[in-house]
């Protein structure tokens, strides 16, 4: 069996996948080894480095953290997206005094590095050192600038046909756009929104240069106590892996849902989505 892209490997080459596999995990049950071994080597495994971990008082602080985390990337997430979906259609805007600002935009808060744009806020406007505002409006402009791109892109992507039609039909651009272009290029472009729906959530983590409250101030004062930098990155590291992970799951169910892809297919141990329908029409 094979499918438009792959081949079912032959026996030579399932022998080769096999090996080159078993090398694998080989390589990284030593490097995982070595890993564990130079912790224990220096002292990184005592009990008296992971105990904050495991005190109430310090994982009430550690989930006070992630609640603040999670605040501050909802709510650049939720008010880039419009941000994103405004610019990127005035970006495709045929009137210049419409198009020309939203490139502008669009491209100075693209250029500008994160942390430099956050710092920038916060000491412009001097903002008390327990407030999220500067961090969630540098996330909200650099990610609303990227997503303008991804919308601009999406819509670019609908072929021209639908829009033609539509005009044929006697409808004005705003409702070509509205009706026709936008509802097909959201398909298109939700997974991209997704994943930065996560960089913007990982971003957060940024904060701890200005002192806004979230994970890495949580872990900022428990590593400032009890000296176990390494082990307050990891175990932070492992949280914002489990934050991302419920993200993306989030994110494909909302695929699933509004996307059209409904179910997952192995087609000769490749993984790949297959429109609804797909399979009974075959």
């Amino acid at each position: 069996m094979s499918s438009v892209l792959f081949d079912v490997p032959g026996p030579r080459a399932a022998r080769r996948h096999r090996i080159i596999g078993i090398a694998t995990v080989i390589a990284v049950i030593a490097i995982i080894g070595a890993v564990i071994w130079k912790f224990q080597a220096e002292g990184q495994l005592t009990y008296a480095k992971w105990e904050p971990f495991f005190t109430p008082s310090l994982i009430q602080l550690l989930l006070k953290g992630l609640a603040w985390t999670i605040l501050a990337g909802a709510l650049a997430i939720v008010f880039a997206v419009p941000l994103g979906m405004v610019l990127g259609v005035a970006k495709l805007s045929d009137h210049r005094i419409i198009r020309w600002p939203a490139w502008l935009f669009v491209e100075f808060f693209r250029a500008v590095p994160l942390l430099m744009l956050i710092i920038f806020i916060w000491s412009m406007q001097g903002f008390p050192l327990d407030t999220i505002f500067p961090l969630v409006l540098g996330l909200l402009l650099y990610n609303g600038s990227v997503l303008a791109e991804v919308v601009r892109a999406g819509i670019n992507a609908v072929p021209v046909g639908q829009a033609e039609a539509a005009y044929a039909l006697g409808l004005r651009k705003h409702q070509v756009m509205r009706i026709i272009l936008l509802p097909q290029a959201i398909k298109i472009m939700l997974p991209s929104f997704i994943s930065q729906c996560i960089v913007a959530l990982k971003d957060t983590s940024l904060g701890f240069y200005i002192l806004a409250p979230g994970l890495t101030f949580a872990g900022r004062e428990i590593y400032k106590t009890f000296q176990n930098y390494l082990q307050t990155a990891i175990v932070l590291a492992v949280v914002y892996i489990i934050l991302n992970l419920l993200l993306g799951l989030l994110g494909e169910w909302l695929q699933r849902r509004f996307g059209g892809e409904s179910k997952i297919q192995m087609v000769g141990d490749v993984v790949r989505a297959q429109p609804e329908g797909a399979t009974a029409r075959a």
